[in-house]
């Protein structure tokens, strides 16, 4: 699968560029550029309706952001080719920072010390070094062999309180999955499974409070299903297991896994998600910044929705000032369906300022995916992973035309 074949050789494309003024604030396109399809987890039934969505949201550039996987990609970028709009191809990984854990502090996980969300951005669309695809293949199999255990604790539990039905684990991966069974999946089964076999909302709500405790309103599926996977998945739940520490890679394997894939390493902000508290690894912004350097990441996003206006507005320049490229997206990874267009929390519109540095970071992210396809040399250096600053507003313009051109 070549996305970029519609596209013309470097030199016409950047000759192209230089012909086309920057948009203007006030008449950006709009942007989301971390999308979760069902091959993880999703609101969405597949990535055709992902981007229907968006292209009636009038979204211009949408980035697929799956858990362990790219097997989403062709399907993303025929969907995108379909609606005229750019795709950034993603991914996310989570590693583990054994110093950060060793000292107790959070870095975007607020539950679990030296635990580290990451993002790959604007991967190659080309097959995977055979070692990244063995990695992502075992990563998936731990986490399917994960739920499987848990599916089994689960149905322990339902039978312990005289359920009149169990769960299939091989009927989840079939129908719920495209290969990747998460705990949300289970929840959704769960949910599923008792719809089908009380067809009353009183009786529901009664089956729900005798497996979780808690009274549970049957009328938003998508708080049924989170408000399940809280109560029985995570700790303390009857069907949670605890993870193996020895699962997850350091974060420089992570890191390099990504640059192997032709990546961007990508630091996912969890910002002042906490009550308005940042974690530890983020509480000082001048530290992080040494620190996401030092550990090889030029690149952060936030899923805005998170985060205050005035977090963003405080946090964000200083991150694109000082060499950051900073992008944002939605995620859509649990069964609520929200709004595409990326905004702060409660709704609140993202200032202009904030949404011209997340489309000069995804101009750029455009930019690296066609000149990596095209000549093998994108944002990155293919050996110290240090950005190409020099070449910041080429690949600016170079990223504006793919989006006009898409």
């Amino acid at each position: 699968m070549d996305y970029w074949t519609k596209f013309p050789a470097p030199d016409s494309l950047e000759e192209q560029s230089l012909k086309i003024e920057k948009p203007e604030k006030g008449h950006l396109p709009l942007i989301n550029g971390h999308l979760h399809t069902p091959y993880s987890f999703s609101a969405f039934a597949s990535a055709e309706q992902a981007i229907d969505l968006a292209a009636k949201e009038n979204i211009k550039v949408a980035g697929i952001n799956d858990f362990n996987t790219v097997n989403g990609y062709a399907d993303w970028a025929k969907a995108c080719l379909a609606h005229g709009i750019a795709p950034l191809f993603n991914i996310e990984m989570i590693g583990l920072n054994t110093e950060d854990q060793a000292q107790n502090l959070r870095v975007n996980d607020p539950s679990n010390p030296g635990r580290t969300y990451i993002s790959g951005k604007g991967l190659s669309t080309n097959p995977l070094p055979d070692d990244v695809k063995n990695w992502l293949n075992i990563a998936v199999n731990k986490s399917n062999g994960q739920c499987e255990k848990m599916t089994q604790l689960l149905n322990n539990h339902l039978k312990a309180n005289k359920a009149p039905f169990v769960l299939n684990f091989n009927e989840i991966y079939e129908q719920l999955t495209l290969g990747q069974v998460r705990e949300r999946h289970i929840a959704r089964a769960l949910r599923l499974k008792v719809e089908e076999t009380f067809p009353s909302e009183q009786e529901q709500m009664h089956f729900y409070k005798q497996i979780t405790g808690e009274e549970i309103s049957v009328s938003d599926p998508a708080i049924v299903e989170n408000t399940l996977r809280g109560a029985l998945l995570k700790a303390g739940g009857p069907a949670f297991i605890a993870e193996d520490p020895n699962a997850f890679a350091d974060v420089d394997t992570i890191r390099n896994l990504i640059l192997k894939a032709k990546g961007i390493p990508t630091y996912p902000f969890l910002g002042d998600a906490l009550n308005g508290k940042c974690t530890d690894f983020e509480e000082e912004l001048e530290i992080t910044m040494k620190k996401l350097n030092e550990r090889g990441f030029y690149s952060v996003e936030f899923i805005t929705t998170r985060n205050s206006l005035s977090y963003l507005e405080e946090t964000v320049p200083k991150l694109w000032n000082n060499g950051f490229l900073v992008t944002f997206g939605t995620e859509h990874n649990t069964a609520a369906m929200e709004p595409l267009v990326p905004k702060a929390k409660g709704g609140v519109a993202l200032s202009e300022n904030l949404l011209w540095i997340n489309f000069q970071s995804v101009s750029i992210i455009l930019a690296h995916q066609y000149l990596t396809a095209k000549t093998g040399y994108g944002w990155l250096d293919p050996t110290s992973g240090i950005p190409n600053m020099e070449n910041k507003d080429k690949f600016i313009k170079i990223g504006w035309s793919i989006i006009n051109s898409a």
